[in-house]
């Protein structure tokens, strides 16, 4: 849902737009804007990070997208000729790729056409499940439940043989061609939304992939618009549109009451993507100069103005008066995404499910202070968030109220009294019930915006009289270790990639650990809920299931969501069409760059 959408030009905006490419100018068009975080790389198989996940979305394309303009969001076929079809248990699917459809050019290929067939989508998932890709997204995977898919994988850890990618399985393979059979072992009725996901499910040819190697992250080659040019590694990234790209032209249908939508769709609708001919990244993780090279022109697109200069963009809410003279453009986005922060339970000071380490938990959450974190660090930006469950997914209430969001530092500090964490010492500081020593360690990063979080978290932990210790590393290193259960405490968000609200709260889940699951969190209790709501169909009985999921995070705390952001995004006047995506990352193809 937009909150609210101003375009400012209104005179370019009026005008007639330019022809289909950069031909009629004999100017590339280029799209300008900085990543706030390192990339880590560009083989979907491995990847869960949004900056690198942007990358490979337009590189990359699974049989099925969203609609650019619908809202709520529209899935859409993209490879494939139209929407897959199942049976009427929701066990059996099937799908049709387009034929015509062909990788960009590669040396792999000899000089010859590598046209997309299903096959390449039968290896490339697939290769989620080979345990030497070692792939963060084999756990989501894994739960669809592709019938076979878990006991190849098993067989090559046993066995200790390469995975065999030839070896025939029931539930994912091509009956011909271009057909795409799936079979499941449970009910998936929303498995058409892990379908559209390009960042994830995209597709690779296997003959790219075997030749490249352990490279094969810095050569990603796929069917989507644009390619891979140049990349120096966490400094600036140039994708340029793919010459051998089909014949596709911007499609969309807004709803009626979406006078921006019908606006934009009026003018685009038929034109050949993309637009644009070439994508030029920078990777600027302080906010002053991101911020600075934005105002000189030097971006396109301030991608979520950072916080520290929402009241110098936005006073009151309002575009600042000298950037609508200059025509610059603002949307206000209430985005699909929770930031939070996660505790190790396996950590030996603030994990364990034993009443005393719960209470450790609790408290920390009761002496956050949301409202301050939205007024004085997000400059209003934000809403409360009472669970993980994202805003515009299943699940999600907005009248649902839990402690989750509650300031109460007399609360907290009787809770760690009550269950034993005194000041043994007289020096000011708790210790653990068992008299030792209480230091909480927490991961941060070495950027201006991570230590003004950190010096909120510390007045957090004065509150409560606990020691803390900040740990900075680079965010992808902090990534890394997250995963291996190497951290006690991180602070991140998490953006949804489907309207199933299941997908949030799949951090809590323990087929999770490794990836997704970052607390690590096991509690059998959980999980079967998680797991029926795979199962059924949305309505009244899923709705309760979600909030049992929800009831159950709040007792244990593994994981403290804080708020659900609202994105500001500013686009210089040129840039033409743009409306930030939900549950996708691919938006270069749908907008045009003018002439100036």
């Amino acid at each position: 849902m937009t909150l609210n959408r101003r375009t400012l030009l209104q005179a370019a905006l009026a005008a007639p737009l330019v022809g289909e490419s950069a031909a009629a100018t004999d100017t590339p068009k280029v799209l300008r804007y900085a990543f706030q975080s390192a990339e880590t790389g560009f083989d979907p198989s491995q990847l869960t990070d949004l900056y690198s996940q942007t990358v490979v979305a337009h590189i990359f394309e699974a049989p099925c997208g969203y609609d650019p303009l619908a809202v709520p969001p529209r899935i859409v076929p993209v490879t494939a000729e139209a929407l897959p079809e199942s049976n009427a248990d929701f066990r059996s699917w099937r799908l049709k790729i387009r034929p015509g459809i062909f990788f960009a050019d590669d040396a792999v290929f000899k000089g010859q056409r590598r046209e997309l067939t299903a096959a390449d989508y039968v290896y490339s998932w697939k290769r989620m499940a080979d345990p030497a890709v070692k792939s963060p997204n084999w756990a989501a995977i894994e739960e669809l439940g592709i019938v076979g898919l878990r006991e190849l994988r098993t067989q090559a850890q046993q066995l200790k043989k390469p995975f065999d990618y030839d070896r025939p399985i029931e539930g994912l393979h091509a009956l011909d061609r271009y057909t795409l059979e799936i079979r499941l072992d449970q009910p998936r009725p929303r498995l058409v939304q892990a379908l559209a996901q390009s960042e994830r499910m995209g597709a690779l040819a296997r003959e790219v992939v075997e030749h490249y190697g352990a490279d094969i992250m810095a050569h990603p080659v796929g069917t989507g618009p644009f390619r891979l040019t140049s990349w120096r590694r966490s400094s600036q990234i140039v994708l340029e549109r793919n010459p051998g790209y089909r014949e596709r032209v911007y499609e969309s249908e807004p709803a009626a009451d979406d006078a921006e939508g019908q606006a934009i769709a009026a003018k685009l609708r038929g034109r050949r993507i993309p637009m644009i001919d070439r994508v030029e990244i920078s990777i600027i993780e302080e906010s002053q100069p991101r911020w600075l090279s934005f105002l000189n022109g030097e971006q396109d697109l301030a991608d979520r103005v950072p916080p520290e200069f929402v009241n110098v963009a936005l006073p009151h809410g309002k575009l600042a008066p000298n950037l609508a003279k200059r025509g610059i453009q603002l949307t206000r986005t209430l985005a699909a995404d929770t930031v939070f922060t996660f505790f190790n339970l396996d950590d030996p000071v603030v994990g364990g499910y034993t009443p005393e380490k719960v209470a450790l938990r609790r408290a920390i959450s009761l002496a956050w202070d949301v409202d301050r974190e939205i007024h004085l660090q997000r400059r209003g930006q934000a809403i409360p968030a009472q669970s993980l469950v994202m805003p515009h997914t299943s699940g999600y209430d907005a009248h649902y109220k839990s402690e989750m969001a509650d300031y109460d530092p007399a609360r907290a500090n009787a809770l760690l009294d009550t269950y034993g964490y005194k000041d043994v010492d007289g020096d000011g500081w708790r210790e653990l019930p068992d008299g030792k020593p209480l230091v909480v360690e927490f991961a941060t990063q070495p950027d201006t915006l991570s230590r003004s979080y950190d010096e909120l978290w510390k007045r957090t932990f004065e509150r409560l009289h606990l020691r803390v210790r900040f740990s900075p590393a680079k965010w992808p290193e902090n990534l890394k270790s997250a995963r291996a259960g190497k951290l006690a405490m991180w602070f991140l968000s998490d953006t949804s990639l489907q309207a199933d609200g299941a997908y949030a709260i799949q951090r809590m889940y323990s087929r999770q650990i490794g990836a997704r699951n970052m607390s690590r969190f096991k509690l059998p209790a959980f999980d079967r809920i998680y797991e029926q709501l795979q199962l059924l169909p949305d309505g009244p009985e899923r709705e309760a299931l979600f909030r049992e999921a929800k009831r159950l995070q709040v007792a244990y705390m593994p994981v403290k969501a804080q708020v659900h952001r609202i994105i500001p995004d500013l686009l210089q006047p040129w840039v033409y069409g743009y409306r930030r995506p939900l549950f996708r990352y691919d938006f270069w193809q749908f907008v045009d760059v003018l002439p100036h």
